[in-house]
């Protein structure tokens, strides 16, 4: 069989599978709009506390109103002591609760320095973050009011207890997550996780389907396409086929995605491409060396199912690196969507260049001629064994 009729044969092979259709272009159009959908207002606002004030007094009375106009919180229930306060926390399933002591502004007169004391969900960690920050934030900017207003009583001007009011300012500034949102953070790494588990579930798809499809016509004479070319060409052409399909998908993904949801672009297009072509094609070669072993197209689904999660906690975006076992990484290094997703973001979101992802680029390109290997062993070991069987 020539390479061009190859081609063609896996061309329709590929188009005429609704399964793999499905999953390929229905999986990743479906995922670009649904997983950054529930995450798209970034971080939480406006999130429900209950305050408790014991001391009752117009001072507590303007921390509360401060409180409750951060964009943070907003307080909506009152009560008058702690265990009602809990309560109410409970049942109504607030986000947090906010308690002023007895003898505030008393103890504030006096020069003691009282306590706020805040309480949150922590079962949401960014809801909790969000609640103590906002709640933080207030009483920070109280406590910086009344020094302000102590040193101009001593004799120092406003100005001059405006500006030195403390001895060290802080600025943070988030370098590559300006917006300090989920969807800066997560969106772009779950993008090519999802186009690693994907591909990985397309070429899977039609390995199992051509096995099924063997096992029904088992009484035919057809002999199918794939047992009648050599394994090399069968493993290029295929390999083929789909990184070009998943170009042009990471077109759609870097290109419009990104932009839809306003993330950084800071690649060019040929770093890009030079990346992701050896990105693919890894990713590509080990569906092929897996799928040769497939005798369903199910169980490719089933393996990037349970992988999934795995590989989103083991990259280094969710999870520290550092605070994960060596032999852990060691095992997940194997996985092309692990340096994938570094090199990805390392180009596209913090600004580096093409040579500084050049180790990461070795490691994948290293991982594709592995599983280029074990592709051509798995589609061989397959062909020798049904052709046997179609001759019995």
């Amino acid at each position: 069989m020539s390479t061009a009729e190859l081609f063609l044969r896996e061309i329709k092979a590929v188009f005429s599978n609704p399964a793999l259709l499905l999953t390929v272009f229905g999986g990743v159009l479906l995922y670009s709009v649904l997983y950054p959908l529930p995450y798209v207002s970034q971080i939480p606002r406006e999130q429900k506390v209950v305050a408790v004030n014991l001391d009752n007094s117009q001072f507590s009375r303007t921390i509360m109103r401060m409180i409750d106009a951060t964009p943070q919180v907003s307080i909506v229930e009152q009560a008058h002591t702690i265990e009602e306060g809990k309560q109410i926390l409970l049942n109504n399933k607030m986000a947090g609760m906010l308690v002023i002591p007895e003898n505030f502004y008393h103890d504030l007169l006096l020069g003691k320095s009282p306590s706020l004391s805040f309480a949150g969900d922590a079962s949401y960690f960014l809801v909790f973050s969000t609640v103590l920050e906002g709640m933080a934030g207030a009483g920070q900017t109280l406590a910086a009011k009344v020094k302000v207003q102590q040193m101009v009583m001593s004799g120092q001007a406003l100005p001059q207890a405006t500006m030195h009011y403390t001895p060290i300012k802080l600025r943070l500034h988030a370098l590559f997550n300006e917006a300090e949102g989920y969807v800066n953070y997560v969106i772009p790494a779950i993008f090519i996780l999802i186009l690693h588990q994907t591909l990985f579930m397309g070429i899977g798809i039609l390995c199992g389907t051509e096995i099924e499809e063997l096992e029904s016509s088992a009484n035919s004479d057809k002999t199918p396409y794939w047992l009648s070319t050599s394994s090399l060409k069968l493993v290029l052409v295929r390999a083929s086929i789909f990184v070009v399909i998943y170009s042009l998908l990471a077109l759609y993904y870097f290109g419009t995605c990104l932009a839809m949801y306003d993330l950084p672009r800071l690649a060019t297009l040929e770093d890009l491409s030079l990346f992701g072509l050896i990105f693919f094609f890894s990713v590509a070669f080990l569906g092929i060396a897996a799928g040769g072993f497939f005798q369903n197209r199910e169980t490719a689904t089933v393996i990037a199912l349970l992988t999934s999660l795995v590989i989103v906690f083991t990259c280094g975006f969710i999870w520290p690196e550092s605070a994960i076992p060596k032999p852990v990484v060691m095992i997940t290094d194997f996985i092309p969507a692990v340096p994938g997703i570094k090199g990805f973001i390392q180009l596209n979101q913090m600004g580096a260049a093409i040579q500084q992802v050049r180790p990461l680029m070795a490691q994948i390109a290293v991982l594709g001629g592995l599983f280029f290997i074990l592709a051509i062993f798995s589609m061989h070991r397959r062909k020798m064994r049904y052709s046997r069987q179609s001759t019995l």
